[in-house]
C-alpha cells in the first residue's frame, strides 16, 4: 500500500483529526504544495479510508473521541500493507509522555502543536523521501548506501564503551565539525563532559532494555550554540546506532511560541498568564516563610480619550512609554529596598488595553506597597511626548495583600480590581487598599448589573414626576419625569444607585427609550383626562446622545404617543454635550426641527462657558442643586448663580433652579431674575396619580 508514490502526480496525505479547523488548514497548505488530501474526523472512518485510498503518509491527531490517535496508529500498523506507511503523530508542545507512547505504538515521527504549516510541508516531504529510501533498503541490501545518503542526519556507530566506530554526515554538517576525528575515540574524549555523560547513560540503557532512547543536548559549533536531538537504537551486540538531528531552528521557533504565550506583544511585559504563575509562586513562598505579598492593579484614567483623539498608533506609543516607566519605577524601588537589606522584588505585567499589574513579593508591611503606589503615580504624572507634544495622564491603583486579604490568587486579582474601581470613584489619580466593605459594595453593584438585564422585562421600573413652577406667578409650568427601580430584593432604588451601572454596560439606551416613551404617554394621558397641558422634561444620558440617532427615536415616540412636540423638553448634561461636539450639534438641530425644547442640565458643574453655550441650539439652562443649596450663606455660590442667570438671559435662554428647599432660596432666585424652579418647597417627586390634585391646588400657567 502506498508503494511507488514518486510515480504519481502528487502524493496522497490522509489526515485523521476531529478538529475541522486543523483539517481545513492542512488541506489548504498541502494542496498548494501539490499534495492530494483526504481527511477524516474520527478514527474508525480514518482506518476505512486508509484501506480504500492507499495514502502515502498519515497525519494523525492524538486526542480524538471514541478512538484516540494511539489506538488508530496501532490499528494501521496491524493492517496488511500498513506496517511501513509513515505515520506522523500531532501532539502538544511539551507532551513528552504522548511522544514516547506514539513511538511505542509505531509512529514514524511527531509534529508539535501549534503547527508550523510551512515547516510541516518540508517535514512531510522529508519523511516521504526517507520512507521511500527505507523501502528501497528493505527490497535490497545493495540500497543501504542510498539510504544513508538520503537521510539528512548525522549517524554514528558507537560501542558500549563509548568508542565511535563509524559515522555518516551530510556535507554541510561535516564541514562544521571534524567527525572523522571522532573515529576510534570515546565520547568523553571528543564531547563536552555533560553531553558525554548523557550519551553514556542512554547508550547503556538502550543496550540494557533493547529500546530506542531519545534525548536532546546543546553544542557550540563555530561559536554558535546549536541544539541537537539524538536517537540511540541497538544495531548489534554491544553497539548502537546514533541518529543525530540539528533541531536549532525548531528550538528557536519553540522559544518564540513560548514568548508569545507568556509576554505581551506590544510592551514585551509578562502577560496575565505569566503573571498568574508568578503570583501563585509568590503566595506559596510567602505562606512557607510567613511573608507578605502585594498585588497592585493599575488602570490608566481616561486613556480612551488619547486613543479617540490621537489614534491607536499614538495610544500604543503611550502604553509602551508607560510600561517603561513602570518597569523602571519598580526596579528603582527594588534597588532602594535591597540597599535597606530588604528582599523585595517586583514583576510588572500588562493585562491588555490600559490595564497593568505589579507584583511585590516578600514585602515587610503594607506601607511598602503604598510607597510603590505613590512612586508609580508620581512617575506617571510627568508628561508623555507624542507627536512633539506633551500629554498628561494619571492612573487609579488598587492594592490587595496576601495573606491579609486572601491567599487565593484569583481572589487577590478580584480584590485589587475592586480597590482600583474604588480609587476611580474617589476621584482617580490615587490608590486604595482593598477592604471588605468594598467587596460588599462590589457585590451590590454586581447584583444591580445582573438585575438591570431583566428589570425592563419584569416591569420593575416606574416613573415619578416633580412639578416645575414659574417663580413670578407660582403656577405649574411643567413636570420632570424621574425614574425609580422597585428592586425585588433591595427595595426602592434611586437613579444614583443604578444609572451609572446602566451607562457602563450600555443598558441605559433601552432604559432611556422606555423613560421617554412612558413620560410622553403619561403627558398625553393627562391632557386626554382634561388636565391643562404642561411640558414634560426627560433626561438624556451621554450614551444616548452619542450612540443613537435621537431625532429618529424622539420622532417615533411622539408619533406613537400622539404628544405635541411643543410639550416635550429634553435635558442633556454639559459633559454629554462636550463629548462629541460636532455630531452633538447636528443631533440637537435635528431635535429642534421637531419642535421640542432642549435644556442643559446640571449647569455649572462642567465647562460653564459662554462660548460653548453659543454653539448649541438650547432653550433652557438648569442651575445645579449644589449651587442652590448654599445660595443664601455662600458668597461664591451666590455669585455663580447670579452669573449663570445673567449669562443665560443674555443668550435669551430660560433659567430653571433645581433643589429649591426654602423661602430664602426662592426669594434670592426671584430677586435675581430666575425664571422657573423645582424642589421640595413646592413638591417632592410624586406618582402620576398625585399630579391631578397638585395641579388643582397650585394651578397651571397657561402658555
Amino acid at each position: 500500500m502506498g508503494n511507488g508514490f514518486e510515480a504519481r502526480k502528487s502524493p496522497i496525505v490522509l489526515i485523521i483529526d476531529d478538529d475541522k479547523l486543523i483539517r481545513l488548514m492542512a488541506r489548504q497548505f498541502l494542496e498548494i504544495a501539490d499534495f492530494t488530501v483526504i481527511e477524516s474526523g474520527e478514527g474508525h472512518d480514518g482506518i476505512s479510508l486508509f484501506m480504500t485510498a492507499a495514502p502515502d503518509i498519515v497525519l494523525l491527531d492524538v486526542l480524538m473521541p471514541v478512538m484516540d490517535g494511539f489506538d488508530v496508529c496501532a490499528a494501521l500498523r496491524a493492517l496488511p500493507g500498513g506496517e511501513h506507511i509513515p505515520v506522523l503523530i500531532m501532539t502538544g508542545l511539551e507532551d513528552i509522555e504522548s511522544i514516547n507512547r506514539a513511538f511505542e505504538v509505531g509512529a514514524t515521527d511527531f509534529v508539535v502543536k501549534p503547527i508550523n504549516w510551512v515547516a510541516l510541508i518540508h517535514h512531510i516531504r522529508y519523511v516521504l523521501r526517507s520512507s521511500q529510501v527505507v523501502r528501497d533498503l528493505r527490497s535490497s541490501e545493495a540500497k543501504n548506501v542510498a539510504l544513508l545518503n538520503a537521510i539528512p542526519d548525522l549517524m554514528f556507530q558507537i560501542r558500549r564503551d563509548g568508542t565511535f566506530l563509524d559515522f555518516k554526515a551530510p556535507k554541510e554538517t561535516a564541514q562544521m565539525l571534524p567527525f572523522r576525528n571522532f573515529l576510534g575515540k570515546k565520547t568523553a574524549d571528543v564531547l563536552p563532559e555533560n553531553v558525554a555523560r548523557e550519551t553514556t547513560y542512554h547508550l547503556e540503557k538502550a543496550l540494557r532494555t533493547n529500546e530506542m532512547q531519545l534525548f536532546e543536548y546543546e553544542l557550540s559549533v563555530e561559536g554558535v550554540r546549536h541544539s541537537f536531538e539524538a536517537r540511540l537504537a541497538v544495531s548489534g551486540k554491544d553497539r548502537v546506532m546514533a541518529i543525530v538531528r540539528d533541531i536549532t531552528d525548531r528550538k528557536i521557533t519553540e522559544e518564540m511560541i513560548c514568548h508569545l504565550a507568556y509576554f505581551d506583544n506590544l510592551t514585551n511585559l509578562p502577560n496575565r498568564t505569566y503573571f498568574k504563575r508568578q503570583l501563585d509562586h509568590a503566595i506559596s513562598h510567602s505562606r512557607r516563610h510567613k511573608g507578605l505579598v502585594a498585588l497592585l492593579f493599575l488602570d490608566l484614567d481616561n486613556f480612551k480619550l488619547i486613543n479617540d483623539t490621537l489614534g491607536h498608533a499614538e495610544g500604543d506609543q503611550m502604553l509602551m512609554q508607560v510600561a517603561g516607566r513602570l518597569t523602571a519605577c519598580v526596579r528603582n524601588m527594588d534597588i532602594v529596598s535591597r540597599n535597606a537589606a530588604d528582599q523585595t522584588s517586583g514583576v510588572v505585567s500588562r493585562f491588555g488595553g490600559d490595564e497593568f499589574a505589579i507584583l511585590l513579593s516578600e514585602i515587610n508591611c503594607a506601607e511598602d506597597a503604598a510607597k510603590v503606589a505613590r512612586r508609580v503615580l508620581e512617575t506617571l504624572s510627568f508628561g508623555f511626548r507624542l507627536n512633539d507634544q506633551d500629554f498628561f495622564i494619571s492612573a487609579s491603583i488598587g492594592v490587595a495583600l496576601s495573606p491579609v486579604d486572601t491567599e487565593d490568587a484569583d481572589c487577590l486579582f478580584r480584590y485589587a480590581d475592586i480597590a482600583m474601581y474604588s480609587a476611580k470613584e474617589k476621584g482617580r489619580n490615587s490608590y486604595q487598599f482593598y477592604n471588605s466593605a468594598m467587596n460588599a459594595s462590589s457585590m451590590e453593584q454586581l447584583a444591580i448589573e445582573h438585575g438591570l438585564h431583566r428589570a425592563l422585562e419584569k416591569n420593575e421600573f416606574f416613573l415619578v414626576y416633580q412639578p416645575k413652577l414659574d417663580i413670578t406667578t407660582g403656577k405649574i409650568i411643567g413636570m420632570e419625569a424621574l425614574i425609580r427601580w422597585d428592586h425585588p430584593e433591595m427595595g426602592l432604588l434611586l437613579p444614583t444607585r443604578f444609572i451609572p451601572t446602566a451607562e457602563r454596560n450600555g443598558l441605559i439606551v433601552s432604559i432611556g427609550e422606555w423613560v421617554l416613551h412612558s413620560a410622553c404617554r403619561q403627558a398625553k394621558k393627562w391632557q386626554m383626562d382634561g388636565l391643562p397641558p404642561v411640558s414634560m422634561a426627560v433626561n438624556f444620558s451621554s450614551l444616548q446622545v452619542n450612540r443613537q440617532k435621537m431625532g429618529d427615536v424622539v420622532r417615533d415616540v411622539l408619533r406613537k404617543t400622539g404628544l405635541d412636540p411643543c410639550y416635550l423638553e429634553l435635558e442633556v448634561t454639559e459633559s454629554a454635550l462636550m463629548e462629541h461636539t460636532t455630531s452633538t450639534i447636528t443631533m440637537l438641530h435635528d431635535l429642534k426641527s421637531l419642535g421640542v425644547r432642549i435644556a442643559i442640565d446640571d449647569f455649572g458643574t462642567g465647562y460653564s462657558s459662554l462660548s460653548y453655550l453659543k454653539r448649541f441650539p438650547l432653550d433652557i439652562v438648569k442651575i445645579d442643586r449644589t449651587f442652590v443649596r448654599d445660595i443664601v450663606n455662600d458668597q461664591d455660590d451666590a455669585a455663580i448663580t447670579r452669573a449663570i442667570i445673567a449669562m443665560a438671559h443674555s443668550l435669551k435662554l430660560k433659567v430653571v433652579a433645581e433643589g429649591v428647599e426654602d423661602q430664602e432660596q426662592l426669594s434670592f432666585l426671584r430677586n435675581h431674575g430666575c425664571d422657573e424652579a423645582q424642589g421640595h418647597i413646592f413638591s417632592p417627586p410624586v406618582s402620576c396619580d398625585a399630579i391631578p390634585e397638585i395641579i388643582k391646588e397650585i394651578g397651571v400657567l397657561s402658555r
